[in-house]
């Protein structure tokens, strides 16, 4: 675990952030802190407003009124080209249903995207191989996707996710499209990073996941916060 003191710094703020689609409101005066080193997961029902949390903290879309700052940086204060940027550098996505791009084998599908960040091709191809042996599936680097199983793709959804050392690591309902052997595989995986020091926001409707992966749990309803509690990790 993060042993320096880093854990008293506040990676991911919400300060009072609302969003209105028409007359649906999605949020509803939100404010939330995430510190350095902690996996947090949201839970709540369909329309809660936890995936809408997931994209203001992604900066897939933008508050009607509040704030949102990661890694020091005010979301509304970035234009569009700014946030392209940001998601590239400061957060890394796992998505339920992998994203991979299909006519790239595994390899080639984590570097690329830190070569969107202007990373040499050699030196993005080098860090992707060694993602992927950490997580186990090097063997599998020259693979396409069709050929992949579910847990390898996702083991690549996260080495992709982990290319640019974001500061926040955003996972969508990250084992919904698995079976549950991949599942439990990525759910130790989860634990593994947060455990060296990987700061994580979950969004799931899996209570397994949350109480497996996080020590945190927040709970939305109507768009607000309904309830948190600490959580003590289980096997």
């Amino acid at each position: 675990m993060v042993t320096d003191g880093s854990t008293d710094k506040v990676v991911v703020r919400l300060d009072g952030v609302s969003k209105e689609y028409g007359d649906s409101v999605a949020l509803d005066g939100v404010s939330l802190d995430i510190r350095a080193g902690e996996a947090v997961a949201v839970m709540g029902p369909s329309g809660c407003g936890k995936s809408t949390v997931l994209n203001m903290v992604a900066g897939l879309d933008r508050p009607t009124a509040g704030s949102v700052v990661v890694h020091g940086e005010d979301l509304g204060t970035l234009n569009e080209t700014g946030l392209a940027l940001y998601r590239r550098r400061r957060v890394g996505m796992i998505f339920q249903f992998f994203n991979l791009i299909d006519d790239l084998p595994a390899l080639d599908n984590v570097a690329l995207a830190a070569q969107l960040t202007g990373s040499p091709t050699a030196q993005a191809r080098r860090r992707a191989l060694e993602l992927l042996d950490e997580l186990g599936i090097a063997d599998r680097r020259n693979a396409y996707p069709a050929a992949l199983s579910g847990g390898e793709r996702q083991r690549v959804g996260v080495a992709r996710a982990l290319m640019n050392r974001p500061a926040v690591l955003l996972a969508d309902e990250p084992t919904g499209a698995l079976d549950s052997r991949s599942g439990e595989q990525v759910m130790d995986l989860l634990i593994d990073l947060n455990q060296i020091g990987q700061t994580l926001l979950i969004v799931t409707h899996d209570p397994r996941l949350a109480t497996r992966c996080a020590s945190r749990l927040i709970e939305f309803a109507d768009g607000r916060v309904a309830r948190e509690s600490a959580l003590e990790r289980t096997a």
